[in-house]
């Protein structure tokens, strides 16, 4: 099958061409350990492979043979609109890249619907009523988790998706959203994706929630890359190892990989080294 490349020309060169089609990859790190980058990096390549073929050559190269542009890239946040991710984009790979893939990644913000029971003040998530006729008008939104499963029912078929972040799902849990409730989310998830042929990058981060949240997290999802800090003397690296991967990592591990280096530079999220077994 064509896989669904992930944007990161070196991971997808040693994966044979990225993830196989109608998978949810689980992106789990530390705070600043790669994982948000990783997700900036694979929608903003994923959509400049269809916005602007020569950058697209120039940052990531000639796609491998057993892999194909997904149709479209979405992106869907709880808690962030538009431009907020558009400034962050910037700062983790070149103003080229982002101003020319932007127009082609379809951006979902969730926030109206995942704030609106909160006490956080209207105005700060909403943009301002133009009128006092709108202001009577608008009614309450519905369940983010609704709106989150109507959004990918529509969109989500052959398609790369970006969810930021399941930590945001996880941090509502109350009286009036149980975990279970996330979790199932996440399993249906899983089934959908495998009719709807695509790839799903889902992030978490893993500070920020128990081990046997993160272990129903993994369960419900194809893969996991988990991101990490390493200390070697005064200095700390970032690296990425595969957790879980059904389908690829038989492919690493019959090539004696552990764990890939990682950085950051003007082209996003990149591998800078990949250790073996010696």
């Amino acid at each position: 099958m064509t896989s669904v490349p992930f944007g990161v020309a070196r991971l997808d060169s040693i994966l044979g061409g990225g993830a196989p089609p109608g998978n949810v990859v689980l992106l789990a790190g530390e705070s600043g350990a790669g994982a948000r980058e990783f997700l900036y990096t694979s929608a903003a390549m994923n959509a400049l492979g269809r916005a602007d073929a020569e950058l697209f050559d120039l940052y990531y190269g000639d796609l491998p043979d057993d892999a194909a542009l997904p149709d479209d890239v979405h992106y869907l946040s709880f808690t962030a609109d538009t431009d907020a991710l558009t400034r962050e984009m910037g700062y983790t790979m070149a103003d080229e890249i982002v101003d020319a893939a932007i127009d082609e990644i379809a951006f979902r913000d969730l926030s109206p619907e995942y704030f609106q029971l909160s006490p956080v003040p209207r105005d700060w998530y909403e943009a301002e009523t133009a009128s006092i006729t709108e202001l009577g008008d608008r009614g309450e939104y519905e369940d983010v988790l609704t709106a989150f499963g109507d959004y990918l029912s529509a969109n989500a078929d052959g398609s790369l998706v970006c969810i930021d972040s399941v930590t945001d799902l996880v941090s509502m849990v109350d009286e009036d959203t149980e975990w279970s409730d996330v979790a199932m989310v996440m399993k249906g998830l899983k089934k959908a994706a495998y009719r709807w042929g695509g790839l799903i990058l889902v992030l978490v981060n893993t500070d920020s929630i128990s081990d046997r949240e993160f272990g129903a997290l993994m369960d419900a999802a194809g893969g996991t890359l988990q991101f990490t800090w390493e200390s070697g003397g005064s200095q700390r690296a970032r690296t990425m190892f595969v957790r879980e991967f059904r389908g690829v990592l038989s492919r690493l591990e019959a090539e004696n990989i552990v764990r890939f280096e990682t950085e950051i530079h003007e082209g996003g999220f990149d591998i800078s080294d990949v250790r073996k077994i010696r």
